[in-house]
Formats: structure tokens, sequence, C-alpha cells
């Protein structure tokens, strides 16, 4: 298996080759219900119609153009995306990451605008995980990510929680941006506090600091709202999006209010596949969905979810806490997750382990309530056969510190 694969990924021996909704088909016949959504980004599921009939239109009309020419479909999905952020502009990448490079150089860029091209360095999260490109990389703030590429880009880290400790770093760097994930995703589904987000809004404005809140995983609806951010009333000046965007192909986007929306000139960043009609014809299909109520299944397939793992929580001492909100929870456990989610897998229930010791809860927006249930019902069964007390090793990755508020 894997020939002529570069050995990244450690993969399931199973080959999924088809799936209906909230389910899975392994080739041999065997289905999973599918809690992971292919790492938060399958929305509308597996073999959504309305989707497969608008590719199979757009793929007999044209694929791809470039961006050097205009196709019916770039300012439709702009202006909606602008108008659910409360954004001015948008820039079309191929993944969050790439929307993360854009964030970047349009900070460095907005501060040669402003005549302070000495402000070049960054301000991010301890437990933030923005991405593997270099320059994405140099804000992610597991040390084995990095350690390979060394040297990478100026970065200061920030204890999530710690205002006192971001107002210090904010006034002392005069960095370019502070970025920040409303709920961190890699860090283990670590949703940062309502005042946090507002105090880092509050610092950004005062030191003349982009605030950029990643919300490539948290966002496009996956905590109940379009943006997770928005539960704070706090606007970002720049907002990354991808994962659910366009419903499984490979699309993200980097908006920007009107502060900063004419910050590149023609030229100065680009991308040769990023927003072309196949895409974008995916992404009308998705933001269709959320305009006719796919939220409100998020909001109540969340709180069911929700519930349910509170409810494990006081039955299994093993169960530490219940992280998250909407369709992007966590169940943290005192002991390693990584075992955990392995015996799911086997039982037919695909999450992931996320921090060492949570289980990252991430189905599709499309997920049922009886799916939901059975979820619940495999979740506690494999859960019973856990030691009721912590392990005396600890979990594979360390939590990150938590800050008395």
């Amino acid at each position: 298996m894997d020939e002529g694969v570069m050995k990244t990924y450690a993969r399931a021996d199973e080959v999924f080759v088809s799936g209906h909704g909230a389910v899975l088909q392994d080739s041999t016949g065997r289905e999973f219900l599918d809690f992971l959504a292919g790492i938060a980004v399958s929305a509308l599921g597996h073999g959504h119609a309305g989707l497969a009939a608008a590719l199979r239109d757009q793929v007999g009309k044209v694929v791809h153009l470039s961006n050097l020419f205009r196709h019916p479909y770039t300012e439709q999905v702009a202006t909606r995306l602008c108008t659910l952020t409360d954004m001015a502009a948008a820039f079309f990448t191929n993944s969050g990451t790439e929307a993360l490079e854009c964030a970047l150089k349009l900070a460095r860029k907005a501060m040669h605008v402003r005549g302070t091209p000495q402000r070049t360095s960054f301000v991010a999260l301890e437990g933030g995980f923005h991405g593997r490109t270099l320059g994405s990389l140099s804000l992610t703030h597991n040390e084995k990510y990095r350690k390979p590429f060394l040297p990478l880009q100026q970065c200061t880290w920030v204890a999530p929680e710690d205002s006192d400790a971001l107002a210090r770093t904010l006034r002392e760097q005069q960095a370019a941006a502070l970025v920040i994930e409303p709920v961190q995703g890699e860090g283990g589904i670590r949703e940062l506090s309502t005042g946090f987000l507002q105090r880092a809004r509050e610092l950004c404005t005062e030191t003349g600091t982009l605030l950029v809140h990643d919300e490539i995983q948290s966002g496009c609806g996956r905590t109940g709202r379009f943006l997770a951010g928005q539960h704070a009333g706090v606007i970002p000046d720049v907002v990354t999006l991808a994962k659910p965007i366009a419903a499984g192909l490979p699309m993200g986007a980097c908006l920007t209010t009107a502060a900063f929306a004419d910050t590149f000139q023609k030229g100065e960043h680009g991308s040769t596949f990023a927003g072309g009609p196949l895409v974008c014809r995916a992404a009308l299909v998705f933001l269709d969905e959320v305009e006719r109520g796919l939220l409100g299944n998020v909001q109540d397939r969340g709180l069911q979810m929700r519930a349910g793992l509170e409810g494990l929580q006081r039955e299994f001492p093993v169960v530490r806490e219940v992280r998250g909100r909407g369709l992007m929870l966590g169940l943290r456990l005192h002991h390693s997750a990584d075992q955990v989610q392995k015996d799911l897998y086997r039982a037919g229930l695909i999450v992931n382990c996320t921090a060492g010791d949570v289980l990252r809860i991430v189905p599709p927006f499309v997920v049922t309530e009886s799916q939901v249930k059975t979820a619940l019902q495999t979740l506690r069964t494999v859960i019973a056969k856990l030691p009721s007390t912590a392990p005396t090793t600890a979990p594979t990755a360390a939590p990150v510190k938590e800050v008395k508020k």
C-alpha cells in the first residue's frame, strides 16, 4: 500500500468508495458514521444530490479559466461571503493555508502602506495551528511541526486568555498582525472566551495591529453562526475561511474589511487555480443550503451532541471536559485519546484525536438526530471500557497551560 506516495500520513487500511450524508462505505460494503467529515470539511456530507448536479453541469461547460478572465460566479460567491462575515472584499485561494498566507502578506503590505515597514513580526497563541507552509508554519505553535524547518518568520506566542500578556506583547512587539483561532482546532477544540476575543480586538485597535481571525476550521457555520467570532460580537480586520466552503472541493478565502480592501495592488498577489468556476459552483450550493436554514440543524444537533457528551462526563470519571459549540466539539479525557479513537473507528464511528487527550467531533452539517444518538451510544460503549481513573503516563501532547481568568 502507498506505493509511489510520500509517507507523510498514517492512513487507515480501509478504502472508502462511496457515501451518503454522514455515512461512509468502504470497498467491502461496511458503513461508518463519519463524525470527522474530512477534518471538518464535508459540511453537506457525502453524495449530496444538489452538489453532484451542479458539478456535473459545470464540468460540461468550463472547469478552469485562470483569474485573467471572468466567469459568472466569482462576484456571487465573494459578495455573499462578505455579507455573511461583515467583510468588504475577498481573495480566493485553494486551501486554508493559502488563505492564511494571503492574510500574512496583507498585514505586511498594510504596514508598508502606513509607513511602518519595520513592523514585520507576528503574534499568535499557544496551542494555535495555522498551516504547514513556511509562513503559516511560523505561527503554528507546536514545535514538532516547526523544528525541522527552522528558521522561520518571527512570531511571539501568548497563552490563551492571558489578556495582560497579550497587551504587553502587542505594545512591545509592534507586530504586523495578531493571528488567533476563535476556537482552536488542533489545540484541542479550545474555545476562546468572549472577554478575551473582545480584549484582543481592543488591543489591536489601540496598537495599530491587524487582527486576523483564522476561522478555517471554526468558520462557515460550524459553531452555529457563520463565524465563531460572531458569538462574541467581534469583527476582525481579516478573516480566513476554507474547509466547508466548497463542500469538499479545495477552496479557501481571505476576506478583509473596507479599510484594507485595496491594500494589494494588481500583480502583488495571485493564484493560478483559485476561485475557478467549478469550486465556485460548489460554494454556491453550500451557501444556498446555509441560506435555506442549514445552520439551524448545526445548532440543534450540536446541542443534542453536547448534552450527550455532558451525560458521558457525569457518568464516567475518565471524561474530563466537554469543549466547543455547534458541531465543533471535543471530549477531553483523563487518558490518551489516541487508542480511544482507534477503538471507536473499529466500532464504526470516525472521529480523531487532537492535542493528545481530546476526541475531535466535527460531523457534517447534515447529520441527523438518529445518527447523533447512534454516535453517542458508540462513544458510551467504548468509554465504558476505559479505566475509571487517570493513567500514570501523560497524554502524548501536553495541554496548553491554563491561565486564571
